[in-house]
């Protein structure tokens, strides 16, 4: 009897648990773009790994703990990169990841539309982020695409540099089944 409940048990956590998907490394990006001296930069991360809960017939139990290592940057030009990456900016020594996890996720007013608050972790900084993303069934996955806006100097990022305060991040995730 024990071995039928605990079949039962573990046959329903499978199917409820059918909604667990990780970013895929393929085809995920997390762009930036920022002005420098009055030119527009863009730049990406391309480390991306964690876990998605994801369920749009229940958004209010979904969840994302996301991370990025800050060492994937990638602005196409080696210099600046080994820069973003020191101590002024990233200090990859000291702070590999840049860490985001949901607080609450709730369905938008257009189809495959959500609005996603949540922790926001630069450099042991944490701010609180919301922002749309609109949710596309992809095979047996899901794409997932929004992007917001943040100050670099909420995070303690770049310091005086010349750079603009204000950056976008547009994100495009591929989350595959887990």
């Amino acid at each position: 009897m024990k071995k039928i409940l605990l079949f039962t048990i573990v046959s329903m956590s499978v199917t409820f648990g059918s909604a667990q998907f990780v970013p895929s490394g393929q085809g995920s990006s997390v762009v930036f773009k920022i002005r420098n001296f009055g030119f527009e930069v863009t730049g990406k991360f391309t480390d991306i790994r964690g876990r998605i809960h994801f369920d749009p017939q229940n958004a209010a139990s979904d969840s994302f703990d996301i991370v990025v290592a800050a060492a994937s940057i990638n602005t196409d030009n080696n210099l600046r990169d080994s820069h973003l990456k020191g101590e002024g900016y990233f200090d990859i020594a000291n702070y590999p990841d840049i860490h985001f996890i949901s607080t609450g996720i709730t369905v938008g007013t257009n189809k495959g539309m959500y609005l996603l608050t949540g922790r926001l972790t630069i450099k042991n900084i944490v701010r609180e982020i919301k922002f749309p993303f609109v949710a596309t069934a992809d095979g047996e996955g899901y794409v997932l695409k929004g992007s917001f806006k943040i100050k670099r100097k909420d995070f303690n990022v770049g310091g005086t540099s010349t750079i603009a305060d204000e950056l976008e991040v547009l994100l495009d995730v591929q989350a595959k089944k887990a």
